[in-house]
Order: C-alpha cells, then structure tokens, then sequence
C-alpha cells in the first residue's frame, strides 16, 4: 500500500534558514542518507522538498475558467516543506519511517520531532463514492 508522509515544519521565515552551517549540513546529511535508504529497501515511490511559502502563489478558477491568484501567506504557522511517497507493506512500517523521518537533527543535532502526516494514497475513489 502506499502512503503519503508529509513533513510539516515551523512557521515560514523561522527555523532552518537561519541555522548555523554546519546543523543545516547535518540535517542535508541526514536526508539523503534517509533518502538513500528508503529506495535502497524498494520502499520510496518519490520524495520532494519544496520551496518556502513566500514562493507560493494560490490559483483558483474564475467564473470564466481562467485562473485567478492570490498572494503568498507566509505568516501560517507550518507550512508543508516536503513529502515523501513509500509502498510498505503496512500501516506500521509507514508510521515507523515517518518517526523516522520526525527525528531528523535540528540545532545541536537534538532531534526535530517535527510531524509528520501520514496518510494512505488512494487509486480510485472508495467504492461507496462510485
């Protein structure tokens, strides 16, 4: 099955950018090692980073279609700043790569806890919705 683990961070403008260099090393460190080891085991399906919410833009149709954007909200107060996407055999391998995935080294190299939304990635609609 797979699952979808989304790591949601501290509000924008905090945090890992202003680290000092070598924690901000430690942690790229850490999540290509992470990154390595999960397609190694066959278990990631993709995984991105994504780009700060002061690069967001959000779009929605217009009574005509066409899009209509809105400006960023940085000031929310955790954004989503990656994902990775795994086939595991069950739910608990999901959660246990997700805790995984929470302890990255922060700061110190003390662990992040940062959480880590997992949800399972649907290939259809349920069969109660068809």
């Amino acid at each position: 099955m797979k699952y979808i683990l989304m790591m949601n961070t501290m509000k924008a403008g905090e945090g890992v950018p202003q680290w000092p260099k070598k924690d901000l090393q430690a942690l790229v460190a850490f999540m290509r090692s992470f990154d390595r080891e999960l397609r190694e085991s066959g278990e990631l399906v993709s995984a991105e980073g994504l780009a700060f919410p002061d690069q967001a833009t959000l779009v929605r149709a217009g009574k005509d279609g066409a899009p209509v954007t809105d400006g960023v909200f940085p000031e929310g107060k955790e954004f989503l700043a990656g994902y990775w996407i795994v086939d595991v055999e069950t739910p608990q391998r999901a959660f246990a790569i997700a805790a995984r995935a929470s302890a990255a080294p922060g700061p110190g190299g003390a662990p992040l806890n940062m959480p880590i939304e997992v949800r399972p990635v649907m290939s259809g609609p349920p069969p109660e919705m068809l």
